[in-house]
């Protein structure tokens, strides 16, 4: 296979991923699948993150999801 198909085909990988997380955090019902405000929503992230406390917000972020992929794990077992 070429790199640009094995490229490609790992960043369709990607995109299938994280629309995955939008849809397990319920953003598709909470929005009524509004993509306007998805998108806006998705840009208060980046601008929050972008900002002086951005690193510890990416903290704070990264805590919160641990914890509930944990939670659906223990759940899941």
């Amino acid at each position: 296979m070429r790199e640009w198909q094995v490229k490609r085909r790992e960043r369709t990988r990607q995109l299938i991923e994280l629309g995955g997380l939008v849809a397990k955090a319920d953003l598709v019902e909470l929005t009524d699948d509004d993509r306007a405000a998805l998108y806006g929503a998705f840009l208060t992230v980046a601008a929050k993150l972008r900002g002086p406390d951005g690193a510890q917000a990416l903290v704070l972020f990264r805590r919160k999801g641990k914890r509930e992929f944990e939670a659906e794990q223990s759940n899941d077992g």
